[in-house]
């Protein structure tokens, strides 16, 4: 079986010098005009190395605005400070906005900077899990239209639906992300249409790919979006399954060499 064709994508960090929302947008327009597929948005609201962040929700909007085909999202969401119809609801806003381009990534975050702590966020990451999995089920059913009722562990919805419905049907994809070798979000992702593994190599990727395969009974509609390697190009276990090959940036990158990379084009 032949691998399939990877697209490729930018994941960067609305930090510094990108917490200028034009920024973003002039970058975002050189991405689509030199053929990339897929522009993505860290969502933090404190990181140790900057206090200049742009709300990524906000600049994925003005980059909707002036772009025409390439995907876009925010990699990752944490439900653990979101509320899920604000969530979904910025979701219906933004796919439709953008003609149908939207991928909703979604995550337990992090509480390195102290984005969660800090403003009395659930840490533990047990209680993280289990918000991640009731608040993912229930954006996923609100983004259908559906009339939705739930009275759950950790969020409540007493009979409401979203009359305006995303372009893309049933709804947006979304993508997990998942790190180590836990096969937990592994799990969690394929029940979904994509998982964004962290910190993977070539036998971590083939576990995961093995667990999804085992969980849904193929690959088939499902993205593995695997980040490539410092100069650009795809890590040998690509192979295994991966049909995204993102280049990421640092917290804090250099923007000559953001837009240097940016104006070269996907790699061959």
């Amino acid at each position: 079986m032949n691998p399939p064709k990877l697209k490729h994508g930018l994941q960067l960090a609305p930090f510094g010098y990108f917490s200028d929302p034009n920024r973003l947008i002039e970058l975002a327009m050189l991405a689509e005009d030199h053929g990339w597929d897929g522009i993505y948005l860290w969502d933090h609201v404190r990181r140790n190395e900057t206090d200049a962040i742009a709300d990524p929700w906000v600049a994925l909007a003005a980059i909707a605005t002036v772009t025409s085909s390439i995907r876009i999202g925010p990699l990752i969401t944490p439900i653990v400070r979101r509320r899920p119809i604000k969530l979904a609801t910025e979701v219906v806003t933004l796919d439709r906005l953008s003609g149908g381009r939207v991928t909703l990534g979604l995550g337990l975050g992090v509480d390195t900077s102290g984005e969660l702590s800090r403003f009395g966020e659930v840490v533990d990451p047990r209680q993280r899990g289990a918000m991640l999995d009731e608040g993912a089920n229930l954006v996923s059913e609100l983004l259908t239209g559906r009339l939705v009722e739930h009275d759950g562990e950790h969020f409540r919805v007493d009979g409401a639906r979203l009359e305006r419905s995303p372009h893309q049907t049933p709804r947006p994809p979304i993508w997990m992300a998942a790190r180590g070798d836990a096969l937990k979000p592994v799990r969690r992702a394929a029940r979904f249409e994509g998982i964004f593994p962290i910190e993977v190599n070539h036998d971590r990727l083939a576990r995961i790919v093995d667990t999804i395969i085992a969980e849904r009974g193929n690959l088939d509609g499902f993205d593995v979006c695997v980040q490539a390697l410092p100069d650009g190009s795809a890590p040998p276990f690509a192979v295994l399954g991966a049909t995204w090959l993102l280049q990421s940036f640092p917290a804090v990158a250099d923007p000559d060499e953001v837009a240097a990379r940016v104006a070269a084009g996907p790699p061959e």
